[in-house]
């Protein structure tokens, strides 16, 4: 069991290395002083995705390998690392002479050619496994002097707080690329998000939704912290649709244009129970969830997409476009020149071609098909 002193330098530095970068460097500091070591290193192998040349994860405090015997390691002794690291007992320390064999010719070469240059003259070593079966080493060395003998025991004492902290790894680095996929999806979409508290006062955003928000000029923080809009019609639906989300949990989802060109529009959505899980969150939970999209991509850029998706002619493809963006064939005909007449007849055009059997359909269609990720 770590107590004492032991506990006090060494147990902070390992919780809070979780969210260091890269992690747990004051941790390997701190134990390389503790156990008067050069050179002190925490490596993971493997992690349960990926390559296996991606999966390992080496962290070290102290002097580096020399340039010379690093690339020696690299190019060739990697490939045969002698070291039984997944046959050592997990929780048992290590020594050097209990991993390599004096009898063994590889052994006697990676010990030759990488350790002893690399001033690993004496060694520690120790395994520990998560449950999800990841796992870790932990390897301390030293060029002259062997260890004192109680480090053996601090190394096996710390095993159960390293498994403990390899979870909370794993379980972290899983969260991290389910959240970087899933960025990378919004991001392609071109969706970002703030929210608001029940008076309309900013309280986050992420980065693509901030990048607009700064941005795009339509929408700005006041000086007390609300959501505002430049212009006086824009304005007074921001406060309407935030008046009657915040009053009315139930309340259905508002939707504002705000420039057609570029395209940017906004959706005003009640905060969902789910955002407000936990009990113990340090963040202040919203009462208004705001989806800002815009679209990198111009009108005629689009219509020239949507023209060779669904094989329109270039004024059907105008027309599908505004069509797909919520006017009605009466406001799109004037903005495209046509007469309402002509209008309704290219629309019919469209959802032959389309498949659609109406408006709806249409917009569902195109917003479902790759050109919402292009």
């Amino acid at each position: 069991m770590l107590t004492g002193e032991d506990a006090d330098a060494l147990l902070a530095p390992l919780i809070e290395g979780l969210l260091e970068d890269p992690p747990w460097r004051a941790f390997l500091d701190a134990l390389r002083e503790r156990v008067g070591g050069d050179y002190a290193s925490l490596v993971f192998r493997p992690l349960p995705f990926g390559t296996p040349q991606a999966r390992v994860i080496h962290l070290y405090s102290g002097q580096p390998f020399p340039p010379d015997v690093a690339r020696h390691h690299r190019e060739n002794l990697n490939r045969m690392d002698p070291m039984p690291h997944h046959d050592m007992s997990e929780g048992r320390t290590y020594r050097l002479g209990e991993l390599l064999q004096s009898d063994d010719p590889d052994h006697e070469t990676y010990l030759a050619e990488l350790l002893v240059p690399a001033g690993m003259n004496h060694l520690r070593m120790i395994r520990f496994t998560e449950r999800g079966g990841v796992s870790g080493w932990i390897t301390v060395t030293r060029r002259a002097g062997d260890f004192a003998p109680d480090i053996d025991v601090l190394l096996e004492d710390l095993a159960p707080h390293m498994r403990a902290a390899l979870a909370g790894f794993v379980a972290l680095e899983r969260e991290r690329m389910t959240a970087a996929v899933a960025r990378e999806a919004v991001r392609r979409m071109n969706f970002g998000w703030l929210t608001l508290d029940g008076e309309g006062r900013l309280l986050d955003a992420d980065a693509h939704g901030a990048q607009m928000l700064a941005g795009a000029g339509h929408l700005s923080r006041s000086k007390d912290g609300r959501l505002t809009a430049r212009d006086p019609q824009l304005r007074r639906q921001l406060l309407d649709a935030i008046r009657e989300l915040a009053g009315n949990p139930q309340a259905r989802p508002r939707a504002l244009v705000l420039s057609r060109e570029p395209w940017l529009d906004l959706l005003f959505v009640p905060s969902s129970p789910r955002l407000d899980m936990t009990p113990v969150s340090t963040q202040a939970a919203p009462a208004i969830v705001c989806y800002l999209h815009a679209d990198n991509w111009s009108s005629a850029d689009r219509c020239e997409q949507l023209a060779q998706l669904f094989d329109l002619a270039p004024s059907e493809a105008r027309l599908a476009l505004a069509l797909s963006r919520g006017m009605s064939i009466s406001e799109a005909a004037p903005e495209l020149g046509l007469t309402v007449e002509s209008a309704r007849t290219y629309s019919k055009r469209i959802y032959a071609k389309t498949g659609a059997r109406g408006q709806a359909d249409l917009v569902r269609f195109i917003h479902r098909s790759v050109l919402v990720i292009a």
